[in-house]
Parts: structure tokens; C-alpha cells; sequence
């Protein structure tokens, strides 16, 4: 974003302050995607970690909050799908916003006829966010993924469109842990076979094949949030932790890191996954890596469901060179409770729900109450920020940039959100735009194409406000900007 000649830009005198309402906001796109203005409030400041997670306050601001005021008497709407705690929803209603809430996930169908009406959207895993989806989100200003994974949306697509993308790397990582162990204990024992036996009335006590977990070996892959948990609470079960990592990483305990996959599978008497869905990713665990585990060993992925070549699993299954496996997730899944899970599915379900000391599970690493509460406080608290704030700290997809908050006080305060291509020129031609003003903070960063500029300048009438969002707006490099006040 070096500086370089840029058009001739007719910068506005500066317009005395006026008593006006100091909660008018103006928001624009390019106009490659045009998007309804809406008001915006100055927010809250960040707050600390732990001020979030308090169980008696979602709360989480120092100052008193202005909520958001739309323009055209359009209210900002967001919508949450698959159930989003309820957590969420009343964080996002004490932020004055209005909040459409349902439990089921929404086809591309359904998304593109509808989208359109929404500021933000708040979705878990089963809802995809495609190009297509993107394209018919005229307003749409932020998503929030309500779980770790984010390759249920399109990226790259979201960040040319000036939307950044959160989720919540760390919230669910001790429920996933602690179903692994439960897990771990349940194959070894053939506890889901007994169960269901007996379940249907037949007893059927035995010791062959089961087997204490105390002594063995746990192989973990991708040793981040979830595995080095994992980790901890597999020794203190008498368990001995080897991990596989494309990065090196300081163990916990007396874990230790193997320089290959192989050196990992040939040790191991449990697999477990811990890894995301990415091109190198996919069917890491094929024909070739299950012929390198132990013979009687266990694999469990509870990570993403395409990572493992199930008819592959399967083949080492029947034959009985794997001992059982556990999964909770799977490369096609149904999008709503009560639907089947069948060959309709994945071609091979039948097959796989037909082997003993297999679990399966409907992808629910995550689903205690205690994560969704903190994973919803985690991402709405992130939503807020940035349509208050316009902070992207903690974006998977966009440049982390943040300011603290503008003082209650400072009432001819705004703050410039612009997001832009990635090309140089464009810090001269708005700084050329606020050359009139004081800029009292400013900040820029870059991610690949997109880069994203954030500045409060001070003492900037209302009348200054319309103009220097039109001037912002015009400029060749353009994506979205926000002014906020």
C-alpha cells in the first residue's frame, strides 16, 4: 500500500461542528456490491478475557454502550441458525439488535432468498456460506462461525466482499477432549456393543478383546488446543502420549513429538485427529496409513470428517487389522435432527454402522452446555466488536486491526472503517481526504488482497460526516466503508 500518484481528489472545507445527533452513522459498498446505509453507534470499549467469560454478566463493557441506529428506519438484523445459544441471542438484544433465531441449518436455497435482509449472520457447521450465498448478502457486514471450523464458508469470497469471518478456536476444546477419553475407554472395553446387547436383552459378559487403557499408547495428530488437552488428561490416566505436528511444539508433560506420521501410526494404540480440513488434509488417513497402524489398534477423528478414507477404514475394519474406531464426524452430514443418517448420505453408511465396536457419533465433540456458552459469549462478543467498533482481531479470513474505544465524551469523534483492495496509492488518497481533520489514531493492515484501514478523527460536523464517506466511497480501490460516530 506504498504511496504512488493518485487521481486529482476534491477535499471538502471543513464544516463547523453541530449540535447534531451524534448516533447518525453512514455505511457504503463499491458499487460492484451496493449496500443500504445504516447507522452506527460509538460502542463499548474491549473487554479483558476474563470480563467475558463471567458467568453472572454478558455484560462485557466499562462504558455505557449506544446500541446501533438504522437509517431508512432498517433496523440491524441478524441471523443465527442451528441453534446458537441462547447466550448469543440475548448478547446480541442488549446491543439493541434484532435477532431472527432458529434451530435448523438453511440450504443455499433458502440463504440466497433471504440473506439479503441480514447484517450478520451467526451459523455452526451445517450451513454453508458459498460464493453464490455471498452474492445474493447485499448487506451482509460480518459472519460468525459458532465452532472451531470455518470451511463451511467461502473465504476468500467473504474477504472480496468485505466480510470478515470469526469463530472459536478455544471454547469447545475441553468437551472434545474429554469424548475422546470417553472414547478411548469405550473401544477398549467394547463397552457400545455390550450396552446394546443387553439393550436388547441379551447378556453377553465377557474379557476377550478388552482391555485396560492404563500403560498404553496414544497417538495424537495436529497437537494444538484440543490435542495438547488431550494430552493431559490421557496421562493422567497412566497413558503414554506420542504426538505428530507439522510445526514443532513444546510438549505439556511427558508427551513427545515424532518427526513422521508413520513413526506416529507404527506406535500407536489409539489414533485420534485433531487436524482441519485443508487440500493437504483430506483422506490423510487412507489405505496406506491404516496398513502402517498396529494391528488390534484404534483410530477415532473427531476433527473433520473428510480427513479419513472411510471405505478405506471400513476394508481395515472387517479385515480386523483395526480393533474398533470411533467417529464424530463424517464427509457428508444430515442438516437437521431426525433426519437419517443412510447411504443417501454416504454411499457407505450401511456398511460402517454394521461393524462391531465402531462408534458413531452425530458430530457432538462440542455439544455441551458449558461450550456453547462460551463459544456463544466468544463469537458474539466478536460480532459486536466489529459492528461497533469495526475491530477484526481474532478474523480468520481479514487484517487484524483494532483501536480502543472513542471516549463517551468526545462527541465529534468519528472513526473511518475502510476496507480495500490490497494496491498502492490508497493510504495517500484518504489521507489526501483527511488532510483537513485531525486524525486522532489510525491503523492499516494487509491480508493477500484485501487490507483494511481504520482511523478516528476528531471534530468532524455532520455535514464533514456524509461528505467524507461519499469521497471514501469514491475512491478506485474501494471495497466497503463504514463511519462510525
Amino acid at each position: 500500500m506504498s504511496s504512488t500518484p493518485s487521481a486529482s481528489i476534491s477535499i471538502p472545507s471543513k464544516t463547523p461542528a453541530s449540535n447534531t445527533n451524534p448516533n447518525a452513522v453512514s455505511i457504503s459498498r463499491s458499487p460492484i456490491s451496493t449496500m443500504a446505509s445504516l447507522s452506527l453507534s460509538q460502542s463499548p470499549p474491549q473487554s479483558t478475557f476474563h470480563d467475558r467469560f463471567r458467568k453472572d454478566s454478558l455484560s462485557y463493557s466499562i462504558r455505557q454502550s449506544h446500541v446501533l441506529r438504522p437509517v431508512d428506519k432498517d433496523e440491524v438484523r441478524l441471523l443465527l441458525l442451528e441453534n446458537i445459544s441462547t447466550e448469543a441471542v440475548n448478547a446480541f438484544k442488549a446491543q439493541g439488535f434484532q435477532v431472527d433465531h432458529f434451530t435448523k441449518a438453511w440450504s443455499e436455497d433458502e440463504l440466497v432468498e433471504k440473506i439479503g435482509q441480514y447484517h450478520a449472520i451467526g451459523i455452526r457447521s451445517k450451513t454453508k456460506i458459498t460464493e453464490r450465498v455471498l452474492k445474493a448478502a447485499s448487506k451482509l457486514l460480518v459472519i460468525g462461525c459458532f465452532c472451531i471450523g470455518t470451511n463451511q464458508v467461502d473465504l476468500n469470497s467473504a474477504a472480496r466482499a468485505g466480510i470478515p469471518v470469526f469463530n472459536s478456536p478455544f471454547s469447545n476444546s475441553r468437551s472434545v477432549a474429554e469424548l475422546v477419553m470417553c472414547e478411548v475407554i469405550a473401544l477398549s472395553r467394547q463397552l457400545f456393543d455390550r450396552a446394546r446387547e443387553l439393550k436388547e436383552g441379551v447378556w453377553n459378559k465377557m474379557s476377550k478383546g478388552c482391555w485396560e487403557v492404563r500403560g498404553k499408547t496414544l497417538g495424537i495428530i495436529g497437537y494444538g488446543h484440543i490435542g495438547s488437552q488431550l494430552s493431559v488428561l490421557a496421562e493422567s490416566f497412566g497413558i503414554r502420549v506420542l504426538f505428530y505436528d507439522v510445526v514443532n511444539i513444546m510438549p505439556l508433560g511427558s508427551a513427545r513429538q515424532v518427526s513422521t506420521l508413520e513413526g506416529l501410526l507404527s506406535e500407536a494404540d489409539f489414533v485420534t485427529l485433531h487436524i482441519p480440513e485443508l487440500p493437504e488434509t483430506i483422506n490423510l488417513i487412507g489405505a496406506q496409513e491404516l496398513a502402517q497402524m498396529k494391528k488390534g489398534s484404534y483410530l477415532l477423528n473427531n476433527a473433520r470428517g473428510k480427513v479419513v478414507d472411510i471405505p478405506a477404514l471400513i476394508s481395515a475394519l472387517k479385515s480386523g487389522h483395526l480393533a474398533g474406531a470411533a467417529l464424530d464426524v463424517f464427509p457428508a452430514e444430515p442438516g437437521a435432527n431426525g433426519a437419517p443418517f443412510d447411504d443417501q448420505i454416504n454411499t457407505w453408511s450401511t456398511a460402517l454402522r454394521s461393524i462391531p465396536n465402531v462408534i458413531l457419533t452425530p458430530h457432538i465433540g462440542g455439544s455441551t452446555e458449558e461450550a456453547q456458552r462460551m463459544i456463544g459469549e466468544e463469537v458474539s462478543s466478536a460480532l459486536t466488536r466489529y459492528l461497533t467498533l469495526g475491530a477484526t482481531f481474532g478474523s480468520v479470513n481479514f487484517p487484524e486491526v483494532d483501536l480502543r474505544a472513542i471516549d463517551a465524551d468526545q462527541r465529534n469523534q468519528i472513526r473511518l472503517c475502510h476496507v480495500h483492495n490490497n494496491q498502492p496509492g490508497v493510504l495517500r488518497q484518504v489521507n489526501e481526504i483527511l488532510s483537513p481533520y485531525n486524525v486522532e489514531k489510525q491503523y492499516s493492515d494487509s491480508k493477500g488482497d484485501i487490507a483494511y484501514l481504520m482511523a478516528d478523527i476528531s471534530d468532524v460536523s455532520k455535514q464533514d460526516v456524509e461528505r467524507l464517506q461519499d469521497l471514501v466511497r469514491q475512491t478506485r480501490a474501494n471495497i466497503l466503508t463504514r463511519i462510525l460516530v
